[in-house]
């Protein structure tokens, strides 16, 4: 009988110690993850690209684009003129609006293909946070680039590679790019056609 409880008293005391060291390994700290900062500007030159037909709609480059930035934010479109060709959105950063610790202190969201930021203070001058990040629609240029897109999320890095456009159909509804990172409000996102996607976590 003494065995017994003494077996049983052993089992309690690991069963207890194995309790503190898996109370232990929570309290563990971790490394935070390293910023995932985007110091490349985004890249326009002049298109050779033509005008030509895309799903019903005439699309006419303006630009050869690319650009390397950080997704911090996302909105998908399923209605409207727009949602036929562009069915997300990517409000991009790049700069110092790609670094964590400037992020943590803006609050951005999307909403009807516009971008919107508000913070309490000021991380950086007003003008870089203007500058520095953007609302862009994106149009997919197939099917497994519309997948890549859909699947980016927040915190991604992405590359995109295409061409800044206007769109067309009929002679009464247009679309048109912005040819600067550098204007504000209505008319200033980017419409981008876009050739190539990768994203990176």
């Amino acid at each position: 009988m003494g065995g017994i409880k003494t077996i049983l008293k052993m089992m309690f005391i690991v069963f207890i110690a194995l309790l503190i060291l898996r109370s232990c390994e929570h309290k563990k700290s971790y490394p935070a993850q390293p910023s995932k900062a985007v110091q490349l500007e985004p890249i326009q030159s002049s298109t050779r690209k033509k005008t030509f037909s895309f799903k019903g709609y005439i699309i006419t480059p303006l630009a050869d684009f690319e650009i390397t930035a950080k997704i911090l934010s996302r909105e998908k479109y399923h209605l409207g003129e727009e949602a036929n060709l562009s069915p997300l959105d990517l409000a991009l950063g790049w700069g110092r609006m790609s670094d964590d610790e400037v992020l943590k202190n803006i609050d951005v969201s999307q909403s009807n293909r516009w971008y919107y930021w508000e913070t309490d203070t000021l991380p950086i001058p007003q003008r870089e946070i203007e500058t520095h990040s953007a609302n862009m629609h994106m149009i997919p240029k197939d099917d497994m680039i519309k997948s890549i897109l859909l699947g980016a999320k927040e915190g991604d890095i992405v590359n995109i590679k295409g061409a800044l456009v206007r769109v067309d159909k009929g002679d009464s509804w247009y679309w048109q790019s912005s040819l600067s990172r550098e204007d504000t409000g209505d008319g200033a996102c980017e419409v981008v056609f876009v050739e190539s996607a990768q994203i990176s976590r």
